[in-house]
Parts: C-alpha cells; structure tokens; sequence
C-alpha cells in the first residue's frame, strides 16, 4: 500500500513517524540527537516535500523548534507530562468555571476543584489556634 504512486504522502509520512520513534529510542542521546538534527534538515531542504502542503507545514514546524526538540536529547528524563497535566487541569477547570461573573466565585470555584481549599482551612486553623 505504501508503495503505490498515489499513496507518497502516506509513505512518507509513515517513514518520519518510525524514524522520529528511532530516534527518541535511541540509548546513546548524542547520536538521537544527530539523527533528528538530520531529519529535521533533511524535510527543510528545498524540494525534499515537494507538492505536500501537509509535510511542508511540518516541516516549518519542526525547523522553528528545532532548538526546543533537539534540547531534549541532552538533558535526562526530559518531558512536559507535568506541565501538560497542569494544563489539562486548568482547562477542566475553565470548561466547569464557565458563567461566574465575579472573580471571587471564579477563584472560590477554582480552588474547590483543586484542592486549594485544604491547605486555606488549614492555614486558617493554624492562625485561629495560634491567635
């Protein structure tokens, strides 16, 4: 199927998602790191996407970021799971804040969904039995 003349935009599209995959698997980071520096100057040289709009769209991306992607490979353990679990929660809580019209029920709201009340109570206790 990858073979066929009508299905290039699926081939190559296959064989960047194996190769970023080898890359990313990579045990020695250095020579990961070489090899995506090489795919991404590879889909940035004139003509290497030609008549695939898609790819060429992929192609400025990786290039503008290419700084952030390669940085990956040498630094230990890097990820943005945490930062996107973060994000994940603020956008949960922007979908369920929708209509508050004051901010103080928007921030009472926010801290309910994420916890942020305990440690107010708490702190508020500590201050009350101290006092």
């Amino acid at each position: 199927m990858l073979a066929a003349p009508a299905n290039r935009a699926l081939m190559i599209g296959y064989h960047c998602h194996q190769r970023i995959i080898e890359c990313y698997r990579m045990r020695d980071r250095a020579q990961g790191r070489a090899m995506m520096s090489s795919l991404i100057h590879a889909l940035h040289q004139p003509g290497a996407i030609k008549g695939l709009p898609e790819f060429a769209v992929l192609s400025r991306t990786l290039w503008k970021r290419r700084a952030d992607i390669l940085a990956y490979f040498e630094h230990d353990h890097a990820s943005n799971g945490p930062a996107e679990a973060i994000n994940g929660r603020l956008e949960t809580l922007r979908g369920i804040a929708m209509g508050f019209r004051k901010p103080a029920n928007y921030i009472a709201r926010s801290l309910l969904h994420s916890g942020g009340f305990k440690q107010h109570i708490l702190t508020h206790i500590q201050q009350t039995t101290h006092t």
